[in-house]
């Protein structure tokens, strides 16, 4: 995880500084830390007070970082005073980061005057020299010039953009990025005269090194709060990740483009972006993702209907008829077969050798388990071949063949999610029965009592514990939609789990 030091100021309203740029680089799977120059008391509409750091306390956050956890990069954005520039820049000639970029925040998207003009010469005095990248708009960029004592620069086309871009690299950075969003282009590349001229943004990087034009579709949305402090740390996340600064560019331009156009509308003037545009967060914590299914409430009634029916309710008091359960057995012996060919199936559609193995050690559990189920059989006058000459119920063959429809049409996971409220399901079923049995016990012996205690053996308990962790392994690379595709199979097994004691029921 590449460490990102930012140094800025504060947003109180969430959509530029410190916390736009934390949030670009959680996106970005960077690690941030920050040194605060400024406080801003700030919204969408404007800023309404500024209580600048001390520019001692800046460089005590910057050495406490540095010296603990070390910095892959650097992100500048409003710093607030010479002081705070001055140690900024001993920090860099200190530490020689690998990859500095600047945002040389001077005015807030709201008009707000963010740097004292001041404050501008020691930037490009001290700072511009040491900095791998420097990203002004338009108007920081003609300011800069302005303070250095270069003449300002007219830009109405894209050639201005790239005379701007070469005028400040002249001042000493390693390249610079002229950011264009306040001059919309149109078709030929001159400056758009009315809305339905723009066309295009175009933003220019040049450097020793490299001269490159990245455009963009112009977009006609009022949420572009912290559209420069999104770019730098984006940029900055993607150097640090070793790309080139070219690729870097362009795969934070379209970053933010993302991030504008997937914005939501905050606030009464101009909002933010959406910075989170690309990332996919689950809705359970790793080795979470069972206790979250079963917590569901779009779950819960079919999992409750199944694991208390009426059947089952009857075999934990021992009152549900001999002739009803010894249907159930034969249904419950040919379903087994059908379930063995499932994990096998299982087995076939894995990718690793390990999973392989578990699918083969489950098929081996069933194999154990049809040999109990036999034995139980017993006890109630069927023989394996007896069983054998039954025809299926249509209750088992739907669900069976949903079983395998499932393993021939959908991936490994999908299939384990289908199998698992039997798995599960049984073992739930078991333990709280299994207690009723000495909480509530029946007034006869229960003659289910070996079906029971089948379930609640440790061998199947071990079967439970390896089937939920294959599935937690596997759950927590998946997308959320596809945890929603999953959460239906299972919904729909769980269903059809309950037509398997509804067939009983009805023998």
């Amino acid at each position: 995880m590449k460490r990102i030091l930012v140094i800025a100021g504060s947003d109180s309203s969430g959509g530029a500084g410190l916390e736009a740029d934390q949030k670009v680089i959680a996106a970005h799977g960077c690690y941030a830390m920050t040194a605060t120059s400024a406080l801003t008391a700030q919204n969408t509409q404007g800023v309404y007070g500024i209580h600048e750091t001390p520019s001692e306390f800046v460089q005590k956050q910057v050495e406490a970082c540095v010296d603990d956890i070390g910095v892959d990069a650097v992100k500048t954005g409003m710093l607030a005073s010479a002081g705070t520039i001055a140690v900024v820049a001993e920090a860099f000639q200190k530490h020689d980061f690998k990859y500095t970029v600047v945002d040389p925040v001077m005015v807030a998207t709201s008009g707000a005057r963010l740097l004292p003009e001041s404050a501008i010469r020691t930037m490009c005095d001290r700072l511009l020299p040491l900095t791998y990248l420097v990203t002004p708009n338009i108007p920081e960029a003609n300011l800069i010039l302005k303070e250095s004592g270069q003449p300002a620069i007219e830009v109405e086309s894209l050639d201005g953009l790239k005379q701007l871009a070469r005028a400040v690299h002249r001042l000493g950075p390693r390249h610079v990025l002229i950011k264009g969003g306040h001059l919309p282009l149109n078709a030929q590349r001159n400056t758009a005269d009315s809305d339905s001229e723009k066309k295009i943004i175009a933003n220019v990087l040049y450097g020793k090194d490299v001269d490159e034009v990245i455009e963009l579709a112009y977009q006609n949305s009022r949420n572009t709060h912290g559209t420069g402090c999104t770019l730098a740390s984006a940029i900055t996340c993607q150097l640090a990740m070793g790309n080139s600064i070219a690729k870097a560019v362009r795969l934070a331009c379209k970053y933010v483009e993302a991030g504008i156009k997937d914005s939501i509308n905050l606030g009464r003037g101009s909002g933010p972006l959406n910075h989170f545009h690309s990332l996919q967060i689950l809705p359970f914590a790793p080795g979470g993702f069972v206790d979250y299914l079963l917590d569901r409430d779009d779950v819960k009634k079919s999992w409750h209907d199944y694991t208390h029916h009426d059947f089952v309710e009857k075999m934990g008091d021992g009152t549900l008829p001999r002739e009803t359960f010894k249907y159930y057995m034969i249904q419950d012996y040919l379903y087994l077969i059908h379930f063995a060919r499932a994990n096998a199936l299982a087995g076939y559609k894995a990718k690793k050798l390990d999973d392989i193995a578990s699918a083969a050690q489950i098929v081996t559990h069933i194999r154990h388990e049809v040999n109990l189920h036999l034995e139980e059989c017993k006890d109630f006058g069927l023989t394996q071949s007896d069983i054998e000459q039954y025809e299926e119920s249509q209750a088992c063959t739907a669900y069976t063949r949903y079983v395998l429809d499932i393993g021939q049409s959908e991936d490994w996971l999908a299939l384990q999610l289908s199998l698992l409220p039997c798995l599960l399901g049984y073992g739930v079923i078991a333990r709280r029965l299994h207690g009723l049995q000495s909480t509530n016990p029946p007034k006869e012996p229960n003659q289910y009592l070996t079906w029971i205690n089948n379930y609640v053996a440790e061998d199947y308990t071990s079967a439970i514990e390896k089937g939920c962790a294959l599935i937690e392994k596997h759950a927590v690379k998946q997308s959320p939609s596809r945890i929603e595709d999953l959460v239906s199979i299972f919904v729909h097994a769980t269903k059809m789990e309950i037509g398997f004691w509804e067939m009983g029921a009805r023998a």
